[in-house]
């Protein structure tokens, strides 16, 4: 049975308490198990921007063993259109609508979560559903920070629910086949993987000029853990203005309070892919150097607007990576394959003949699913998941490390098992955060 919404005096209760200083009682984790009831997925959708509705809500929704019970945004018109796109693809009117994930938390029939909230949300948001017992989805990149990234990882290693790591990248069909031939020997012994990004989408550096708040969205809430910062909408996001849809892209993405920039929003993508060729998921460089370009001071929009990284591995490997066009490019002592992320530029190697290999049954190979029905498989079946927390957690860290390496001008030496920078602790505080109360990481982990 679907229930209707809590009323406005819990949800005030609960943040007139949090904001007095009282603590927040997180739950421990009951018995759901590692299978879902009636082999039917429940899963509320929290944060319904661009990437929350036009990627991973539909994709839900269209899904015949996943039913999205509610949907939880700061913003009330992302939150209506939202509600109100999941209503008409069931035929109904039971999706339940919250304003404040905590709430959405609560949900009764509450199986799973999907975490689409700008980077700065995503370890809290996760480790209190996580200590719900519920299962955990999240968009990359994993954290914006690293001490939250290990607590994370840490906390869903000691679950006994599911964490996938919200990328896709591992079921591009380029990609799978490049894994595919590099890990089963048909390149040789890989010497080196060059691995392309992106660069930012449109020009400028954001309005900084405080604006007043739009009505229907809860600043204080957005920024959460983040510092105070006076609202502008290129800080946020910006709506359609007739239905309240999701509109471009999202200003925090490129804003170094709330999110890392193209380096972990496109490194969560390819350099984990790297890092799966390479067998370092669960693991990471021990020398890591680089060179780039951030905007001047007092800008907006903060983060890089240019890298070069160059990563070496203690298996001898030396992963670089740059801003370019999306591509991984591995090179064997054989051979080479070049895998873009779009069908322009396709797949390539050194002979194309090796791109038409059958394999043998004694192959390696990548698993196929797609990214959401990997995470329901791992909840309904038991299977693993293709990345989990402790993958997500270092392929953001080898990020966080590149931007280290570049601000402090030195090449970093990496302890990828005790997880400390050997040569020049003070590049450790690139990778630092800070949390604005009442939201301390640490009463979450």
């Amino acid at each position: 049975m679907i229930m209707k919404s809590a009323p406005i005096t819990r949800r005030t209760c609960l943040k007139q308490a949090l904001l007095a200083g009282a603590a927040f009682t997180i739950l421990p984790s009951h018995s759901r198990g590692r299978a879902a009831p009636s082999k039917r997925v429940h899963v509320a959708m929290i944060g319904v921007g661009r990437q929350g509705v036009g990627v991973n809500l539909r994709t839900f929704l269209g899904m015949e063993n996943v039913r999205v019970t509610a949907v939880c945004d700061v913003d009330r018109e992302r939150l209506a259109y939202a509600k109100k796109m999941v209503d008409e693809s069931y035929g109904d009117t039971d999706c339940r609508a919250f304003p404040d994930f905590r709430e959405a938390l609560e949900t009764p029939e509450l199986d799973a979560v999907m975490i689409s909230t700008p980077d700065h949300w995503h370890a809290i948001q996760a480790l209190m559903a996580i200590n719900k017992g519920l299962h955990v989805c999240c968009e990359k990149a994993m954290t914006r920070f690293f001490e939250e990234g290990r607590a994370l990882a840490d906390a869903a290693a000691n679950s006994d629910v599911v964490f996938r790591l919200d990328s896709e990248c591992r079921s591009h069909a380029y990609m799978t086949r490049t894994a595919d031939l590099a890990m089963n020997g048909y390149l040789g012994n890989i010497q080196r993987i060059e691995v392309g990004l992106p660069r930012e989408e449109g020009g400028g550096f954001g309005n900084a000029e405080p604006m007043q708040t739009p009505e229907h969205l809860d600043y204080d809430m957005w920024l959460g853990p983040a510092p105070e910062r006076p609202y502008t909408a290129d800080r946020v996001h910006r709506n359609h203005a007739r239905t309240g849809a999701p509109y471009g892209r999202p200003g925090w993405i490129r804003i170094s309070d709330y999110a890392a920039g193209m380096i972990s929003n496109w490194g969560g993508h390819l350099l984990d892919v790297a890092n799966l060729i390479n067998r370092s998921s669960h693991t990471g460089p021990v020398r890591i150097e680089g060179t780039g370009a951030f905007p001047g001071p007092g800008e907006l929009w903060d983060t890089m607007t240019d890298c070069e990284i160059s990563c070496q591995f203690a298996n001898g490997l030396v992963m670089d990576c740059r801003m370019d066009r999306p591509y991984i490019r591995v090179v064997g002592d054989e051979g080479w394959i070049q895998a873009h992320w779009h069908s322009r530029g396709g797949l390539r190697a050194h002979d194309n003949r090796i791109l038409r290999t059958e394999f043998r049954d004694s192959d390696e190979r990548v698993p196929t699913r797609s990214d959401k029905q990997d995470f329901i498989d791992a909840i309904v079946k038991g299977t693993p998941v293709m990345i989990d927390a402790e993958a997500g957690h270092r392929v953001n860290s080898q990020c966080l490390l590149g931007i280290a390496a570049m601000k402090s001008g030195v090449a970093l030496e990496w302890d990828p098992d005790a997880e400390k920078i050997l040569n020049h602790p003070e590049a450790a505080g690139e990778m630092a955060g800070t949390y604005r109360k009442p939201w301390d990481l640490k009463r979450f982990t």
